[in-house]
């Protein structure tokens, strides 16, 4: 019989703070508090977020939570955060005021430093060593960047007066005022700094990126006694015990710990992993190479595909376009479309990602005719998610073999349009699972805190309290499907600027 109580789960995203109070043992959601904060956009493909927003917000949200709940601060047995990813930040260790805005993990002002890279020939030396591509998504090169722009940086960090940190590490610094710089190891792996394989920084490569070794965070397992968030930010003192990047929470939160299970969360942008198991998958697909996550010591690892827009498309159509009030209109807004239409819309706002990696790629609208309206866009917007999923799950087929063909485990905010999750399960012919609990980020950093407080139990039990809310199955022709996906392969190739 395991031990009653609450844990507190923040999900700390790209566009919104989201804290959710969880009941232990059952991991039942009892109050959810969220907030969106502005988006900062100094030049084309650059994303940037105040650091005092992403601080504040999750702050804010935590209290209101706890609030919601009726319970005191004191009833909360831990704390579990999951975050953005590869987003960075740099602050100074003395005061805790970051030197520069965060940089996002959209943000694609690096792609002449990692061209350059490539060029140089380092693409096997830092695929081999931590799993991924040279890409500006991921932090070396911010934290480079970082460096290089801001005045005096470069001198304060090999003095050892500055600290970096992804999300993670710095809400961490701020909940233990400053007593405590780590980050676990899914975050780590994010970075191109770290030895997945040996579970460290790597030396080599942080020469190759000029990063002093000083501003670099301890990194431990994702379930661990991370520090203790002093009284006065919400009313008590709390462990922090649970860390993960956010689509390694969602992994946890899926349950997805057997090797070939797949998981795909729809947020900002859409990222899907397959649990490799024990050993890393070199990719010849141009996917990623991760670590799933890491508890006692232990190191799970996963194919991982990344896609930049995905419910940022929906948003891009409510804030961009106005044509629609909310996310939850775009579904029924698409649902009007005349089928004789047929629109893509390739949404390389920032680039592309998975499989492709055009950081120069731009949007790009296919199909256009005088009969074209705002249902059709929206409903290519919302297409574009379910063709760059199908993308994914061809590329993890090619490199894991038919093991990765089934089930798809699908959350985050976009799941909540039937539309879209029958769209979804159309064009990759499989099913589409939809969980009873929507925010797996949120429920994967809560579970981490209970485990490592004795308040859940192992993974594999907590795998059997998995709960499915719906199945979507395909019901599109096969001669249509592979005709529409025809149709958006022949729209990225027009739209990528290295073609291949």
């Amino acid at each position: 019989m395991m031990a009653e109580g609450y844990v507190l789960a923040l999900d700390q995203g790209t566009t919104s703070s989201r804290a959710i109070l969880f009941t232990t043992p059952e991991l039942e959601p009892v109050a959810v508090a969220q907030r969106e904060f502005p988006q900062h956009y100094p030049a084309s493909g650059w994303v940037e977020h105040e650091p005092e927003d992403l601080w504040q917000s999750s702050l804010a949200v935590m209290r209101e939570a706890i609030a919601k709940a009726g319970i005191t601060p004191g009833d909360v047995a831990a704390i579990g955060i999951a975050n953005q990813r590869e987003t960075t930040l740099l602050w100074d260790r003395a005061t805790g005021r970051p030197i520069h805005r965060a940089i996002v993990w959209q943000d694609r002002r690096t792609a002449a430093t990692c061209a350059a890279l490539s060029e140089e020939g380092h693409d096997a030396l830092i695929a081999d060593r931590t799993g991924l591509i040279i890409d500006p998504y991921f932090s070396a090169t911010k934290i480079c960047w970082l460096l290089d722009h801001v005045p005096g940086a470069r001198e304060a960090a090999e003095a050892g007066r500055l600290a970096f940190g992804t999300v993670d590490s710095f809400i961490l610094w701020r909940l233990t005022n400053g007593r405590v710089h780590a980050t676990d190891a899914t975050n780590a792996s994010r970075s191109m700094l770290f030895d997945i394989r040996a579970g460290r920084w790597d030396e080599e490569l942080r020469a190759l990126f000029r990063v002093p070794p000083a501003v670099l965070p301890e990194v431990m397992d994702c379930a661990a006694p991370f520090g203790i968030a002093e009284p006065e930010h919400l009313g008590a003192a709390i462990p922090v015990a649970g860390i993960a990047g956010d689509q390694q929470a969602a992994v946890i939160g899926q349950a997805c710990f057997e090797p070939g299970m797949v998981k795909s969360t729809y947020g900002t942008g859409c990222f899907a992993l397959l649990n490799t198991g024990a050993t890393p998958v070199r990719s010849q697909n141009r996917l990623l190479s991760t670590i799933a996550y890491q508890l006692n010591g232990e190191r799970r690892y996963a194919l991982e595909g990344a896609i930049f827009v995905a419910g940022a498309a929906v948003q891009w159509l409510r804030d961009g376009l106005g044509l629609i009030r909310a996310a939850a209109d775009s579904g029924h807004l698409a649902a009007r479309s005349e089928p004789a239409q047929r629109l893509y819309l390739v949404p390389a706002f920032v680039g592309l990602g998975a499989p492709y990696w055009d950081p120069e790629a731009r949007g790009a609208i296919f199909g256009l005719t005088r009969g074209s309206g705002p249902a059709d866009l929206a409903r290519a917007a919302l297409e574009s998610v379910g063709y760059q999923t199908r993308d994914l799950l061809e590329a993890m087929r090619r490199d894991w073999g038919a093991a990765a063909e089934g089930v798809l485990r699908a959350d985050g905010g976009m799941v909540a349009s039937d539309w879209t999750m029958q769209f979804l399960a159309d064009i990759l012919g499989a099913p589409v699972d939809r969980p009873m609990v929507q925010e797996t980020t949120a429920l994967g950093a809560g579970y981490l805190a209970a485990l490592q407080t004795g308040l859940c139990p192992a993974p594999q039990e907590f795998a059997r309290t998995w709960r499915l809310q719906q199945r979507f199955t395909p019901a599109m022709g096969e001669a249509e499907r592979e005709a529409a996906y025809r149709g958006w392969q022949d729209a990225v190739r027009r739209t990528l600027t290295q073609p291949r």
